[in-house]
Formats: structure tokens, C-alpha cells, sequence
């Protein structure tokens, strides 16, 4: 479930049930007595207090949201935080150099001296929350549009700074059922972040792009960090005598194992679902979004690639960026093939014809269907230009750094002298990982995709000036040279003439500069033409979309409902458990190390293994964490209900004890984010066992094992 700044553009629903199955839902921790029956009946043995409790240390103290993207939890008293690999692959990649190369080679810290400081790094625990709905509607009544949401805003701020005032916390506001509740969060945010260990990448990442949302699956997929606090406990900016962290409460790790049909709980923060979306959203997704996503990345994808294979220094540069693109990319073809196979389209029109016939004489509710047809026929037209825009336009690296330049303009044309200021450490950080020749490609590319796939009176005219300057009769020859002239000519392809611009930055030589009006210019166009088309749909169909959950829970009275995932804590409980994917084919629940050899190929960039992992397994060297027949398990999966920001997620066994990371979904039910599929919906889990032995055994490193609660 890998989930780091990605496009929320997945567009979601969710099956109308007579009642919510138990493995269905992302809940909130604070609300969990409502499931706490069905929950027992599973196979969860502690108490609704033991999940959250604001007066003691409870399971939610040991969950922190990791980066803002990720989940991890901490595993012993001294801040000690296990999460995916791919969750710290950045920082380790950050870290890694030709000579020394920690993504290649894995690296474990013998001692707290030697953890290395993971700058820009922060996580953030959970203090409470609480729900405002009553103040947010007290203070938006009768207010709609732009007057409605500059007053959420203002109320939010005044919520924010009551729940926040004289702690040093952090809070914010979060709307639910979109925008028929509300909660506060209030959280406690730490910034001296500490890589402690990764095992190398050939574990970490084994099976690469190929195996990505795929079981079975043989992905060593962990990372580990350390939160550190200054002498009080309390957050403090990174410091070399800041001090581990002592927290509430970490998790004791269970060597017990897992066995189908056993309760399994999943703790974390959800990115993003949408799953009351109507089928309008569907179609578009299926016949436009999600192709274009998939094409667009494609380009960048297949750019970075071939220099990439060209040397391990642009390899090592560009790899973190690159794993995060094809994530997704993989994602988006899978989402929509399933959206198709599942016959989700079908199945959301049959629920609105129950909804149309239920709302016939209720006026609040009778026309919603209809209106969201007339949002979308007006919407439709315009809805791939934001997407090439984003995805196309912006994914040359140098002609995103020149948009950031937008507000510099601004500000020299405002007359600030210090309007460069916060842009120095923003280019000198763009250029560790600037490639150019792959860039210049990526431009010339998704030029072309803009000019093939977006109509004609939607371009901008820098477009006709390039075509005419370079030749109209082959567009895609003259992309190419125009990309060339760009990235000869502009400072943001060169360090250098960046550094010097910002010793003495010049209104005219930043607005002259070819990258700058070339992004400038699409963005100028969008701005002005066409996203009053866009904001008007979202508008629309934001309020169409609170209008229509309301009445969703009008038409079930009773039914226990969760709402959409958007970054906050959740619980997700369920269990152990196999599937059968199509006609003569089940899959079992768990993998072992018996088929990571398998699937072992010598040197291959994605299944090769360290000479050190090959000599363990050939002596059968499992330790304490094989099982009773001798077995090292590898992964296993559940039914639990997870997504994108859930990676790390620690999965839990019925006494709230570790049995594995969470840190994947499967190929068949790829659709999840838009619907829960019963039959097919899996979360792919990494056995914890696995870990410690990648800890102890392959890293050589039980030192950090032993900081450990293990339970056996």
C-alpha cells in the first residue's frame, strides 16, 4: 500500500450492504466500542480502552504517522520504530553513495552514535480527538460555496488553536462522510528522526516492478528508525545530545505466528478512499483519468530507466523518485482493470436506480443523480488537462523547479529584494537528483502527449510559436529540438546559472528564461481558460457528494458506516486468510523462504539475493523465528481494509501483539480504493519473524532485537 506523494485522482465507491462485513471499514479508534462485539467475536481478546484511551499509555500511542505518507509503530521503549522499506526508501537512498552504498548493501547501526539523521524526516503521534461537528455547522449554517468554506476555515482555526493552546501540540480539523462531520486531531509532531537500519534493497524490494501488487509475494519490505527527544521527552529540532525517545506505550512482537482464520488488526493512517462516489466518477476514471496517468508515467518511467541502467551513480539518484512513479503507474493499470472485471459501473448504477426510487419524493434528494449527470457532461471535456498538466507538463523535474519559481516573480515584481531567500536550499537540494538527459526527454515527451491527446482549442499558443519555429510538419521531431534549445538555454537545467541568478536575481532574466515561459505559459493558459470549468465541478460536486452521503445514511437507518480514509488514525480488523483468485487456483496465506529461492535469479535487477542470505538459507539457519516445522515464513495475508498511506502499518493479532507489516494489496482487487471486494480484497503482510531475521541473522545486528518485547 504504498502511498507517497501521489495524485489523489483515484475516484471511488462503496457497495451498499444490508450491513458493513467485519472486514470491511477503516474506523476511528475513538468511536471502536460500536465494532467491540463483532471485534470479540473475532477473535480480539483486550478492550476498546486498550485501542484508545487518552488518560494511559494505549495502542494508539505506540501508531505514529510516518512522514505524512507512511505508517510506523513503535516496537520498544526507546522510540525504536519499525515501517516499510519502501516507506524509508528516500531518506536510504539520500544516504547511499557509489561508495557507500547502504541501498545495494543494507546497513544496520551497532550503536546509537552511528544512526544516521534523517533530515526533513518527522512523525507525528496521535494525543486525542474529538468530535466538532456541532461547532463547524453551528458556525457554517446556511452559508454555501466560498462564503461556506472561508468560514470552515476561519471556525477550523479557532478550533485548532482552543485544542492546542499552552501543549506545543499540533492540531487539524478533518471533515468525514464528506462534510456531514467533523473531527479535531491533536497530535504530537517529532523532527530528529534517525535511520537505525534497512536491509539491502535485493531483500527490501525483492521482486521489484514485477511483483508489486502481487501474491505471492517474498518482500522483505522494512525499514527502521529511532525517535529522538530532547532531555524532557518533548519534541526538539535535531541536536547530537537529544536523547531517545521514552514512549506511552510500544508494542510487544509475538514470534507465535499466524494460522488461517486468526483475528488480525491493522493500525495506521489511510491515505485516501473514496468509496461514495457515483458512477459518473467511475466511467470517467475507467475511459480517461486512469489511462492518462498510466501513459504519462510511462514516459518519465521509461526515461529515467535507460540512464539509469547506465551508471549506479545516476541509478542511485534517481531510484527513490523512480520507485514512487512506477508504484502508482503499476497501480493505476491495475485499478482499472479490475474496475472493468469486477463490473463495478454495472453495479453502482443498479445502487443509484435504488437510491433514485428511495428519493423520488423526498425533494432534498430527488434531483442529486441528475445533477451529478449534468456536472460531469460539462466537467468531461476539460477533465485531462489538469491531469497533463500534473502528471505530463510538471514531470520534467526542471520545468516543475521552474513553476516553483512563480512566487519569486511575484515577489520581485512586488519589489522584495529577499524574495529568492527560501528558494537557495530548494535548489540545492533539486540538483543532487537533476538528470538531464533523461529530463530533456521526459519534456519532449510529454509535450507530445499533450498536443496529441488534448484538443486543439484547449492548447496553449506557445505550442503553434514551437511548432512554426521548429517544424509543424513532424511535431514530434520539432518537441525534441525544442527541448534540446530549453534545456541548453535555461537556468534551471544548470546549478550554476541557478546559484547565479539567486546572488542577484533579475525580474527580466527569470521571466525570459525558456523553461520558466514554457511552464508558465500552460499554467497561464489553464488559469485563465479553463480551470473556472474545473473549479465549478469540484464545487458542484462536493456539495452533490455531502447531499448524497446524507441521504445514503437516511436510506439505512441502523447501519453501522465508516467513513472515506483522508490521512487520519484508523483501525481495520479481520483475519488470516487464503483466496482463490479465478477457476483451479487458490493461494495459500503465507509465502516462505523456500520460495524467495525459487524465485532467485543471479545478478537480476529485481530477484537477486545477497551471498550472505544464499549460505543462511543453505544451512537453514532460521533461528528462533522459524516455525514448528522449521519453516521461515516469509509473509502471509488478510482480509483486512487498508490503502495508500497504510504501508508500515503494524498488524496485530488478537492480544494487540506485532505479527507483521502491512504493506501491500493484491492484483485482483486493485479496485479497493473504490470498492471493498469480499470475495477478493487482501492485504499483503510481511511476518514479522522475517524481520527479526533479516535483523539478526542477515544484518548481524540482534543488539537492536533485543531492545525488543518478544513473546513466544
Amino acid at each position: 500500500m504504498k502511498f507517497k506523494k501521489v495524485l489523489l485522482i483515484a475516484l471511488a465507491i462503496i457497495g451498499f450492504t444490508n450491513a458493513v462485513k467485519a472486514d470491511e471499514g477503516m474506523w476511528l479508534p475513538m468511536l471502536i466500542n460500536k465494532n467491540y462485539d463483532q471485534m470479540k467475536r473475532q477473535g480480539f481478546k483486550l478492550t476498546p480502552q486498550d485501542i484508545y484511551d487518552i488518560n494511559k499509555g494505549s495502542l494508539k500511542d505506540a501508531i505514529v504517522w510516518f512522514g505524512g505518507f507512511c505508517t510506523g509503530e513503535i516496537v520498544s521503549e526507546k522510540g525504536l520504530v519499525l515501517t516499510n522499506h519502501h516507506c524509508g526508501y528516500d531518506v536510504i537512498a539520500s544516504k547511499s553513495t557509489p561508495q557507500d552504498n547502504i541501498l545495494d548493501n543494507g546497513f544496520w547501526a551497532k550503536n546509537t552514535a552511528e544512526e544516521k539523521p534523517a533530515e526533513g524526516l518527522f512523525v507525528s503521534i496521535l494525543v486525542r480527538m474529538e468530535d466538532v461537528t456541532a461547532q463547524v455547522n453551528a458556525a457554517t449554517k446556511g452559508l454555501e460555496g466560498a462564503e461556506k468554506a472561508a468560514k470552515y476555515a476561519e471556525i477550523s482555526k479557532e478550533i485548532v488553536a482552543k485544542a492546542t493552546s499552552g501543549t506545543g501540540y499540533e492540531a487539524f480539523v478533518r471533515d468525514m462522510f464528506k462534510g456531514n462531520q467533523y473531527f479535531v486531531f491533536v497530535t504530537e509532531k517529532y523532527s530528529d528522526i534517525r535511520l537505525v537500519g534497512t536491509p539491502p534493497q535485493s531483500v527490501g524490494k525483492y521482486g521489484g516492478d514485477t511483483d508489486n501488487w502481487i501474491w505471492p509475494r517474498h518482500t522483505g519490505d522494512f525499514s527502521m528508525f529511532r525517535i529522538y527527544a530532547g532531555k524532557d521527552n518533548k519534541p526538539a529540532a535535531y541536536a547530537k545530545d537529544n536523547v531517545p525517545f521514552t514512549p506511552k506505550r510500544s508494542l510487544a512482537v509475538s514470534l507465535k505466528g499466524v494460522k488461517e482464520g486468526d483475528f488480525s488488526m491493522v493500525f495506521g493512517y489511510p491515505g485516501r478512499t473514496n468509496r461514495y462516489e457515483n458512477s459518473y466518477g467511475i466511467k470517467l476514471a475507467v475511459e480517461k483519468v486512469n489511462p492518462a496517468i498510466v501513459k504519462l508515467r510511462d514516459i518519465r518511467l521509461k526515461s529515467w530507466k535507460e540512464q539509469m541502467e547506465k551508471s549506479d551513480s545516476v541509478r542511485l539518484l534517481l531510484s527513490s523518485e523512480y520507485a514512487n512513479i512506477a508504484n502508482y503507474w503499476k497501480y493505476f493499470i491495475g485499478q482499472t482493470e479490475q474496475l472493468k472485471h469486477l463490473k463495478v459501473y454495472d453495479y453502482k448504477k443498479g445502487e443509484e436506480a435504488k437510491f433514485q426510487s428511495w428519493s423520488a419524493s423526498k425533494p432534498e434528494y430527488s434531483s442529486i443523480l441528475a445533477d451529478y449527470g449534468k456536472a460531469y457532461d460539462a466537467y468531461t471535456p476539460y477533465a485531462l488537462y489538469p491531469i497533463y498538466l500534473s502528471q505530463g507538463i510538471f514531470g520534467a523535474t526542471a520545468v516543475s523547479f521552474a513553476r516553483s519559481f512563480m512566487p519569486v516573480e511575484a515577489g520581485l515584481k512586488a519589489g522584495k529584494v529577499d524574495a529568492v531567500a527560501p528558494m537557495k536550499e530548494h535548489a540545492e537540494e533539486f540538483f543532487k537528483s537533476f538528470n538531464l538527459p533523461s529530463d530533456k526527454k521526459i519534456l519532449a515527451g510529454t509535450l507530445l502527449a499533450f498536443y496529441n491527446d488534448i484538443p486543439k482549442d484547449q492548447h496553449p499558443a506557445l505550442i503553434g510559436e514551437i511548432l512554426a519555429k521548429y517544424g509543424a510538419d513532424d511535431p514530434e521531431a520539432a518537441f525534441k529540438k525544442y527541448s534540446d534549445d530549453v534545456y541548453a538555454n535555461s537556468m534551471f537545467a544548470s546549478k550554476a546559472k541557478t546559484e547565479a541568478f539567486l546572488a542577484a536575481p533579475e525580474l527580466g532574466k527569470l521571466q525570459n528564461d525558456p523553461a520558466y515561459q514554457y511552464v508558465t505559459a500552460f499554467i497561464s493558459n489553464y488559469r485563465e481558460k479553463f480551470m473556472k470549468n474545473v473549479d465549478a465541478f469540484n464545487a458542484t460536486n462536493g456539495a452533490l457528494g455531502q447531499k448524497y452521503v446524507k441521504g445514503i445514511m437516511e436510506m439505512n437507518p441502523g447501519k453501522l458506516m465508516y467513513p472515506d480514509a483522508n490521512s487520519t488514525m484508523r483501525l481495520t480488523y479481520g483475519n488470516i486468510k487464503a483466496y482463490a483468485p479465478k477457476d483451479a487456483v487458490k493461494y495459500d496465506y503465507e509465502t516462505t523462504i523456500d520460495g524467495v529461492i525459487e524465485k532467485y535469479v543471479p545478478k537480476d535487477s529485481e530477484f537477486d539475493l545477497p551471498a550472505n542470505y544464499l549460505e543462511l538459507y543453505k544451512k537453514k539457519d532460521f533461528g528462533q523465528y522459524a516455525n514448528e516445522k522449521g519453516q521461515l515464513i516469509v509473509g502471509f495475508i488478510s482480509n483486512n481494509d487498508i490503502t495508500g498511506g497504510n504501508s508500515g502499518s503494524p498488524v496485530l493479532n488478537g492480544n494487540g501483539e506485532l505479527i507483521g507489516l502491512a504493506f501491500d494489496g493484491n492484483w485482483e482487487a486493485m479496485s479497493g480504493d473504490i470498492v471493498f471486494d469480499q470475495k477478493y480484497k487482501r492485504t499483503i503482510c510481511a511476518d514479522i519473524r522475517y524481520v527479526l531475521w533479516c535483523v539478526d541473522k542477515l544484518g548481524n545486528a540482534p543488539h537492536i532485537v533485543k531492545e525488543m518485547k518478544i513473546v513466544k
